[in-house]
């Protein structure tokens, strides 16, 4: 019983990182030069901030990473704290791209995609090599997925895991931690909600409590940037725990609308995994419209929060 778990888990994980991996590789030598300086040229206002976060979430398929990058802009002084809040919000939302396209459930396409993605990479051309690598690393996300889907089955027979199912389920602080210690540990929110996917489908999950990993994973996602920052100037730390503060912030306001997502995505489709997509696209999307209008008192409250020592009187 834990061979058919583990193998299926571990090899699927792996295919899935790994896949990720390969796609922001393939995306950052393609447009990774140019982005630096688009964060450092076009994030003069909130709007352009927001844009550029999430364009480079979509391109680097990590929040993290572009959190991290943020981190290393803002402690090399190309761009201020203040610019950075509005990109905060833009990789929030820029993560739901790639939960989205992994809801349409296109496993049959996995060994295709990475057949093609490894004969792209074998051409000579760099720009057709680091295609190959994008659509390669595609494919073995699906593959991860796929293979992802046989750990269910077992969970699913298992006593043990059905008794501490049952008291557990409708717990949704239990869901929450689950999110956010197991984001923490893989460094990869997608990844998480994928295996909240699978269990879903497999009626192993309540959708409420499915939710409540999602949110965690958000929460989740923050450790990495937060890593990143020690050791760096303070504008860095604040973009860390400005990212780490919005979303906790963020997924204990919904905590409570839980039973309300879960309604308002069934009625957009009966799709449990693409629910769980809609539901995440709905949480990122309303709280970073509530907050873009606010960003330059986010920033105020941040520098309050963690202040310049150096230069305390340093305002946005």
């Amino acid at each position: 019983m834990i061979v058919s778990i583990l193998a299926p888990f571990t090899f699927g994980l792996s295919f899935f990182l790994f896949g990720m991996y390969a796609m922001r590789t393939g995306f950052q030598n393609l447009a990774g030069k140019k982005m630096e300086q688009w964060m450092g040229k076009f994030t003069r206002t909130p709007i352009h901030s927001f844009w550029i976060g999430l364009l480079s979430t979509f391109v680097l398929q990590s929040s993290s990473a572009v959190t991290v990058l943020t981190i290393g802009l803002t402690n090399a002084g190309i761009i201020q704290f203040s610019q950075t809040v509005g990109i905060i919000l833009g990789t929030n939302l820029g993560t739901t791209v790639t939960t989205e396209l992994i809801a349409l459930k296109l496993e049959s396409f996995a060994i295709p995609m990475l057949l093609i993605g490894v004969a792209l990479w074998l051409m000579p051309r760099r720009a057709v090599r680091c295609t190959g690598l994008v659509v390669a690393g595609f494919g073995l996300i699906f593959l991860g997925i796929d293979t992802l889907k046989l750990m269910a089955a077992p969970l699913e027979q298992s006593e043990t895991f059905r008794s501490l199912f049952l008291e557990s389920r409708h717990s949704i602080g239990v869901g929450l931690l689950t999110g956010i210690i197991f984001t923490g540990l893989i460094h990869s929110g997608s990844a998480t909600t994928v295996i909240t996917m699978g269990l879903l489908a497999h009626n192993v999950l309540s959708m409420e409590t499915a939710l409540a990993i999602v949110l965690g994973a958000n929460i989740g996602t923050c450790f990495t940037a937060v890593i990143a920052s020690i050791g760096t100037n303070t504008a860095s730390k604040q973009v860390a725990w400005c990212h780490t503060l919005f979303n906790v912030a963020g997924a204990l306001a919904f905590l409570p609308f839980l039973p309300q997502l879960a309604l308002v995505s069934a009625f957009l489709t009966e799709n449990p995994s693409m629910q769980i997509a809609h539901s995440q696209t709905i949480f990122n999307l309303v709280c970073s419209l509530v907050a873009l209008p606010f960003t330059s008192h986010i920033a105020r409250f941040i520098q309050w929060l963690i202040p310049d020592k150096r230069n305390p009187s340093k305002r946005v």
